[in-house]
């Protein structure tokens, strides 16, 4: 193929309607149709990412093995392609707006008056093309964040109207994602915002070239044939996505409607072979069909909002099917459970999950949640903050330091086990400055980690700024603390497990941004499958 294609997905009427799911569905199809396919995602606000923004204002930050804190719908862009994306996949008009200006300051632009058009939208089109002219990639999936007509959005609505107009015909269609209400007083499926929403986008210069319609019922002919007719677009090209029970059945019900090929119809190119999706199909089977079910408890402090933990939550589905067992996760607020509640709150689990997090509050709820998994041979898996908890609490009950803390929680801690890493001790900016993206680390023989893994040295995620204090290691790993996992560039320790227990371990990573469905993350398929053997007994 001589020149990469360009597809756009908006969305319409209301946010969050799926546009992620639907980019990363309709690219799982043309991947499996043997399209070398990317999505990239550009979100509309002015922070430079998301690292800085509060999990309930935006969910979870997923991070990328280059380190780029990005939009939690890479995640799972990576879930359905098994691919990795990097800092290019992620864009948002704050590192737009930051990239225009420092070219300004450095007299870039020789003077010119710098405006919206065609400063920012030209940034906008040279960052939307950056991936496609890599020569990496057939197709280019762009999600467009927010919804048509939202003041945030108009300078990519209006860079997608240049590009689509730049590449010219075939090479880049618009799919605009919308919502069909069903309404109960009246008993039928609404068209009327669907076609205010093209309508709107329309205004901008875009016309949409197929429409997936949001629904809770099924679309009957008349309504396609009426969205087609008012809506302007094919009567092939409206494509019903109706609510499914999993996000994972969304790419066959996708191939049901044709999607894929309506796309590459538009896009000019051939069908190839049909979508090979023999082993997405036998991952939705054991999804399906659980032999065993458990209950984890998920223990945090963003728990009233899901996305908060979203990488964490697939990580369980995917090691849930692996392990042909369904995975309650029970969420539990840390700030809720003390010394006095913790047998009430944590009864009837098979295995115990400390959340990673920032700050001081609910930490001794987690700490209290990783006595009693240690103590009751609870199956437990601390992640980031999870491990430190498990370092302190440690520290804390078998060492007898009871003031032992982390300096993140307690500055003036006299046995400080969990530090501030001694690079970070200068910085003042808190974007894009913590220990972020792939680090190696050498397992040590014997430990549960190699079982776990089965090779010497792996590569994993990180996101953080305090790290497991060295002057300590010795004397934990002498009351039985392991360090099983380390870094080999800095020493720190990256992995803690300890022996006589069914499952115990901690990590400094973040295993979860790593699973897909392809391939499950190995930690979180043997704590299901220790949470399993833990419930027969």
């Amino acid at each position: 193929m001589n020149q990469t294609k360009y597809i756009f997905v908006t969305g319409g009427v209301t946010s969050s309607l799926g546009k992620g799911i639907i980019a990363a569905s309709l690219a799982k199809l043309l991947q499996a149709r043997g399209y070398r396919t990317t999505i990239q995602k550009f979100d509309p606000y002015l922070n430079v990412d998301p690292g800085t923004l509060n999990p309930y204002e935006h969910g979870e930050c997923y991070v990328t093995d280059d380190g780029a804190e990005t939009d939690l719908d890479l995640g799972h862009y990576e879930r359905f392609l098994n691919v990795p994306t990097s800092q290019a996949n992620n864009v948002t008009t704050g590192r737009i707006y930051l990239s225009v200006i420092e070219k300004e300051r450095r007299g870039e632009f020789l003077g010119k008056t710098v405006q919206v058009v065609p400063h920012i939208t030209n940034e906008i089109k040279e960052r939307m093309q950056l991936l496609g002219n890599s020569g990496d990639f057939d197709i280019v999936i762009t999600e467009i964040g927010g919804t048509v007509g939202d003041i945030e959005s108009l300078p990519y609505i209006e860079s997608v109207r240049q590009l689509v107009w730049d590449l010219g015909e075939n090479n880049a269609i618009v799919i605009h994602l919308t919502l069909v209400p069903y309404l109960a007083a009246a008993g039928e499926l609404k068209t009327k915002p669907t076609q205010h929403s093209v309508k709107t986008l329309m205004e901008s210069g875009i016309k949409a070239d197929i429409l997936v319609c949001r629904t809770e019922h099924e679309l009957s002919d008349e309504i396609r044939n009426k969205l087609a007719l008012f809506c302007n677009v094919k009567r092939e090209a409206v494509i019903q996505s109706i609510d499914a029970s999993t996000i994972y059945e969304v790419p066959n019900l996708m191939l049901e409607e044709g999607l894929d090929v309506v796309a590459l119809k538009k896009l000019d190119l051939p069908k190839k072979a049909a979508p090979d999706l023999k082993n997405w199909n036998t991952f939705l089977r054991r999804l399906k069909n659980p032999k065993h079910t458990i209950n984890i408890g998920l223990i945090g402090k963003y728990v009233e909002m899901q996305d908060c933990y979203k990488s964490i939550l697939e990580a369980f589905i995917h090691s849930g099917a692996a392990n042909e067992t369904k995975v309650n996760v029970i969420s539990i607020h840390s700030e809720h459970i003390d010394a006095t509640n913790i047998n009430e709150k944590l009864a009837g689990l098979d295995g115990i999950l400390v959340a990673p997090g920032f700050g001081e509050r609910g930490i001794e709820g987690k700490i209290e949640a990783v006595r009693y998994a240690r103590e009751n041979k609870v199956p437990f898996f601390g992640i980031c903050l999870g491990m430190q908890m498990a370092i302190i609490e440690y520290s804390r009950n078998i060492l007898g330091y009871p003031d032992a803390n982390s300096t993140e929680m307690y500055e003036q801690t006299p046995h400080p086990v969990v530090n501030l890493m001694e690079e970070q001790k200068t910085i003042t900016d808190k974007g894009g400055t913590m220990r972020l993206g792939a680090w190696k680390c050498d397992l040590k023989q014997d430990s549960l980690a190699y079982k776990i893994y089965g090779k010497e040295t792996i590569s994993e995620r990180h996101r953080h700024r305090y790290e497991y204090n060295s002057n300590y290691v010795a004397q934990l790993q002498n009351a039985g603390l392991i360090a099983s996992g380390v870094n080999p560039d800095t020493g720190l320790v990256e992995i803690i497990e300890i022996e006589d227990h069914p499952f115990f371990i901690g990590v400094q990573y973040h295993p979860e941004y790593k699973s897909t469905v392809a391939n499950p993350h190995p930690i979180f398929v043997s704590f299901v499958a220790a949470a399993v053997q833990a419930k027969k007994k």
